[in-house]
């Protein structure tokens, strides 16, 4: 049996991908999950469950390091398929909210690289992500209301954690769309870059996050998610035992070595 990095079963890539592409470069330890269903790159239901076994997939290859969520063409997403809610049976859209975490699951960090439209679900799994990285042409929306329905994959929720109430009401109540600048200003986008350097911005990232220890990052976006909503003296610590434990790591000796010799570390997850 193949054996990740974690000593864990390693997953398989789905076959038959429904709306989009996966491409794993090994030298760059970067894996892309591409949405490809253009010119407005819906999300199909089997898709979204794709995308969660992908994930896990992903998380699972000793391979990657970082994986980006992007699509081709002009939008990121327009949304999910309308038409597909209607004849889901309750089992599976009950799970969809499960499916559209999957990139908070994963323990690697995600990157969701999006210009164009990101509504309905492609704006609720860019949440998901880690960072989200938006253009001056980037437009997020939650536009279900238009529906008669509300975002039912976890939009609202992580919106409300990051905007607050009032303006999560604006944008989940109205159907509001707001850009990429916006997005930025709220603390919904990490970066707004110009339309013609999402690319490089998202090459730089990937490789600024490939040169940290990954031991330390998967312990960093554990304990920031699991402390997300617990009080301040639980979070001091949790994040004092995690702390405690990263410091026997070889990786945390290497990067001590590396300050003092003023050299660059060399880590590798141990």
């Amino acid at each position: 049996m193949k054996l990740n990095e974690l000593g864990h079963p390693a997953l398989t890539l789905p076959v038959d991908l429904d709306g989009f592409s996966v491409h794993i470069d090994a030298e760059r330890e970067r894996a892309d999950i591409v949405l490809a269903r253009p010119p407005f790159n819906v999300i199909s239901m089997r898709g979204r469950e794709q995308l969660r076994i992908t994930f896990e997939a992903l998380d699972a290859d000793a391979r990657v390091r970082v994986i980006v969520l992007r699509a081709e063409g002009e939008h990121f997403s327009s949304g999910g398929d309308i038409r597909g809610f209607l004849e889901a049976s309750p089992e599976h859209v009950s799970k969809l909210a499960w499916n559209v975490a999957a990139p908070t699951r994963c323990s690697k960090p995600v990157i969701a690289a999006g210009r164009g439209y990101c509504f309905g679900v492609g704006f609720e799994i860019s949440l998901a992500c880690d960072f989200r990285l938006a253009t001056e042409t980037t437009l997020y929306a939650l536009p279900e209301q238009k529906l008669g329905q509300i975002p039912g994959s976890g939009g609202s929720a992580r919106l409300q954690k990051m905007v607050g109430i009032t303006r999560t009401k604006d944008i989940v109540m109205r159907s509001r769309r707001i850009g990429g600048r916006q997005a930025f200003d709220w603390g919904v986008a990490t970066e707004c870059v110009p339309d013609a350097e999402l690319e490089s911005a998202t090459d730089a990232l990937v490789d600024e996050l490939r040169s940290f220890s990954p031991l330390a990052q998967r312990t960093a976006k554990k304990l920031l998610n699991d402390t997300e909503d617990s009080p301040l003296s639980i979070a001091i610590e949790l994040e004092g035992h995690c702390y405690s434990r990263l410091r026997s790591s070889e990786d945390f000796r290497e990067g001590v070595e590396a300050f003092h010799a003023k050299r660059r570390a060399n880590f590798t997850g141990k």
